[in-house]
């Protein structure tokens, strides 16, 4: 099976419950994977969310973000994108290990990371036009033991 589901939102930080809703059931519905990689997901699209909604903000834009979710099987495929003024992809600092002291004086800017964490593939294009950020997670297999 696959869907494919696109929704835009205004640059409002309540509508991210909105587009965690509607990603995590169209994983559910259409692409088999397990109930802790859609927690991932739900994880991963609301930190993108987010930070697009941030950017949009910030610039004043008055676009909608958009949201698409790609669903196959076994695999979510979602693009967040927004029209914010866009940021060095390298310049991006990297974080301290999680069970690092220097991460618990963090209070913000701990997206990215994340969503690289929880998924199997992040791409990010950025420029003054806009930011896109493409997101896969895929059904994880068991380590060997």
């Amino acid at each position: 099976m696959s869907g494919r589901v696109e929704i835009e939102i205004p640059a409002r930080a309540d509508y991210v419950s909105l587009v965690r809703l509607v990603v995590a059931a169209a994983a559910e519905l259409e692409s088999g994977l397990d109930p802790p990689r859609v927690d991932d997901l739900r994880v991963a699209v609301s930190e993108a969310t987010t930070n697009a909604i941030q950017a949009h903000i910030r610039s004043g834009c008055t676009h909608p973000v958009k949201v698409c979710c790609q669903c196959a099987d076994q695999a979510v495929s979602v693009t967040v994108s927004d029209c914010g003024p866009g940021f060095d992809v390298e310049a991006l600092p990297e974080m301290p290990p999680p069970d690092s002291p220097a991460r618990l004086g963090r209070e913000s800017g701990m997206g990215i990371s994340i969503i690289r964490a929880l998924s199997d593939s992040v791409d990010i294009r950025s420029g003054p036009s806009g930011t896109e950020l493409h997101l896969v997670l895929g059904q994880r297999q068991p380590a060997d033991t």
